[in-house]
Order: structure tokens, then sequence, then C-alpha cells
């Protein structure tokens, strides 16, 4: 079972609603709960967990990975998600029958490998989570996502313009691929930004958040 930081919610109250930080490619839970420490005042109901991927990148104790990159190729992409996919899909399970919540309280954010993985599973679960934060990553194996989608949440797509590790134009493919299966997709560019995300995404994430997960 996968595992990594946590934060219970500001409220001190039993979460009614959790957020998942999925990190990228080579990083750990404790740098993405960072974020959740900037989005926590805004979302003080919720709890938040930042899992470590399954596997370590070699002679590297603190790197994870959701899968390794050795050809950066879409076939590799699609392979390594589809593998990874039953370890994060038992994850959220499990998590959410811990806090005793239905899937309309979860939302999904990932940063870079871990955007892949948030789309990639998010999208085949029967029931659909609140919303989705994609940061800096991409959308592998579009071409199956008509006969794979289970659930339609809506999705959050940010990215920094000048991005020189997941190009900038794989938000607009993946928005154009979501719009296409019907998946409600809105899209944030960080002018001037690289392979991170800037203050202005983080806000932009926040207020997607908080309409997804604020009750009415």
């Amino acid at each position: 079972m996968l595992e990594g930081p946590r934060l219970a919610p500001l409220s001190g109250s039993e979460p009614d609603a959790l957020v998942i930080l999925i990190h990228g490619y080579g990083s750990n839970g404790e740098d993405l709960i960072s974020l959740a420490r900037l989005m926590q005042p805004s979302l003080p109901f919720a709890a938040f967990v930042a899992p470590n991927a399954p596997s370590q990148l070699p002679h590297m104790a603190a790197a994870y990975q959701w899968w390794p990159i050795e050809t950066f190729s879409m076939a590799e992409r699609a392979a390594g998600a589809a593998a990874a996919a039953p370890a994060l899909d038992a994850f959220i399970s499990e998590e959410m029958k811990k806090a005793g919540l239905t899937s309309d309280r979860l939302l999904l954010v990932g940063f870079s490998q871990g955007t892949m993985m948030a789309l990639h599973v998010g999208l085949r679960r029967p029931e659909a989570v609140a919303g989705i934060v994609g940061i800096s990553g991409m959308l592998v194996a579009p071409e199956s996502l008509e006969a794979d989608i289970r659930s339609r949440p809506p999705v959050l797509l940010i990215h920094g313009t000048q991005d020189d590790v997941v190009p900038v134009r794989s938000m607009d493919l993946a928005s154009s691929a979501l719009a296409t299966v019907g998946v409600p997709v809105e899209t944030h560019a960080s002018a001037g930004l690289g392979h991170s995300v800037g203050p202005d995404g983080l806000s932009a994430a926040t207020q997607f958040a908080r309409r997804a997960l604020t009750h009415s």
C-alpha cells in the first residue's frame, strides 16, 4: 500500500473532503504536501495526503517514480501509467473508505508524471471524483480514452508557457482530447513559467478546488 505525508483538516473536525496530491518523477510526497499547506487555509474542512509512488529511483533514497522513464515515448508513458494505475486506484479507494467519504468529496491534484496518473486513474473510476487538477503534465493514451472513460469529472489543466520538460502544447492537446469525450475542462497558462507551479497557478488550483468541494 502506498503511503506519504498527511495534513488533517484545519477545522479540527473530521474531514468533509479529501485532496490527494500525486507527485512527479524523481520527487516524493513531502514535496507535494508543501502545495497542500498553501491550499489548506481555503479548504479548512479537507484532509490532504501525498503518497509516495511505488518505486524509488536507483541510488536515490527520497526520489520516487510512478514508472521508469527511459525513452520518453508515448508508448512508454501509456504502458507505465497502466502498470502503476492499480496501486494508485487501490490507495484512493482505501483512503475514501477510511475517511467515510464518497467520490464527490475527493479532489486529485497531480504534477508532471503525477498529472498523467491523476488523469489516467481519475477518468477510469466508475464514480466521478469532485475534480482533477493537472499541473505541468499531459494526457497519456488519448486514443484509448473514449473506450476506457468511465466518469467525467471537471478538470483544470495548469501549465507554464516556458516549460522545457513537458511542452505547454501538451495542455492544449489534453484539453482538446478531454473535451472531445465530454469532460468539462478548463486551462490556465502561467506566462514565462517553466516546469513548476507559480502563484497564479496555485491560486487557480485553489479556486477550482473550492468550487469543486464546497457544499452549495
